[in-house]
């Protein structure tokens, strides 16, 4: 009893420290973080890897997209008002173009048979969604100076679990965003402060979509690399980071398309679909940024308490 308490004790002094320590980035400065972390960058070849799974992201985004519209059939009277939602987002993140060739094929996934042929549809879209997934983490491996250990079939479980995770945190995040719009226009209704509280929530909802997206970083830097040494965190600097990173990029590449779109000149009918790749490309590297950097605070963090404990020993 008293080595369990010990242990338990012990377990959550090393995980306050290790939340401390990350936010205090290992004790390292923002400049020599960022100098570890573009060294890594090349070293890794995050800019090569980012390619990998930009193809694997735009296999598993319509299996996905078709995953989510299943859940949405759990709502049936809101399912429409779902998808509209999900879109909305995807409108204001991606290039005009791309987002064009989104709906489109959304539309048409939308049309869908019903019954057992759904059901397998629906299952098969989340295997195939899963793939995204289970090359984040492989490529976080690399990121984390990890070997595989585990079998295909926990790897391959493990990154169901998560496309299931991430997909019901998204759901969540779009049924606050409709249940907020409705309670805030009834209140708006019987008063006179709607036009205040519409602002208010036209201000809550992008911050609210961007805090599932962290969550969602988190959950697949904590789980997805083979570590033995894990700690929870809600928000890390690099799902913070990437996340930013991310839509900074996101805004960058519409604003760029909008004055100089090559894309169509060069590809002609397929401008759209490289448009899109170009896309998930930036997503994949935003992301495998702010797992560098979750990585690079944990090392010099290690490095830090061993020279601490070597110190503690000689004296």
């Amino acid at each position: 009893m008293k080595a369990n308490f010990a242990a338990t004790t012990s377990s959550r002094i090393v995980g306050r420290r290790h939340f401390r320590s990350m936010w205090k980035l290992g004790g390292l400065t923002p400049w020599q973080l960022t100098r570890n972390a573009i060294r890594q960058i090349d070293e890794d070849d995050l800019l090569g890897r980012a390619s990998g799974l930009a193809f694997n992201f735009l296999l598993a985004l319509f299996p996905l997209i078709f995953f989510m519209l299943g859940l949405f059939g759990l709502f049936a009277s809101r399912s429409s008002m779902l998808e509209n939602q999900l879109l909305y987002y995807f409108a204001d993140l991606l290039p005009p173009a791309a987002f064009e060739l989104l709906k489109t094929t959304t539309d048409q996934l939308a049309v869908s048979p019903t019954g057992g042929k759904l059901t397998l549809g629906i299952l098969v879209a989340l295997w195939f969604a899963s793939g995204g997934v289970a090359s984040m983490i492989s490529t976080l491996n690399v990121v984390y100076r990890v070997r595989e250990t585990r079998s295909w079939i926990r790897v391959r479980a493990m990154a169901l679990a998560l496309t299931l995770a991430i997909s019901i945190l998204l759901l969540c995040a779009l049924i606050i965003v409709l249940a907020g719009s409705r309670l805030f226009d009834l209140v708006g209704a019987q008063s006179y402060l709607g036009s205040p509280i519409a602002l208010i929530w036209k201000a809550l909802e992008w911050p609210t979509a961007l805090l599932f997206v962290i969550i969602s970083f988190s959950s697949i830097y904590y789980f997805g690399p083979d570590r033995p040494d894990r700690y929870w965190h809600w928000i890390t600097p690099g799902s913070l980071f990437g996340v930013f990173l991310w839509f900074a990029a996101s805004a960058t590449f519409r604003v760029y398309l909008h004055f100089f779109n090559t894309y169509d000149a060069t590809y002609g009918s397929l401008g759209a679909v490289m448009i899109l790749l170009v896309w998930l490309y930036v997503a994949g590297l935003a992301f495998l940024i702010g797992g560098e950097i979750n990585a690079e605070i944990e090392r010099a963090a290690r490095t830090q308490s061993s020279a601490r404990d070597r110190r503690v020993a000689e004296t």
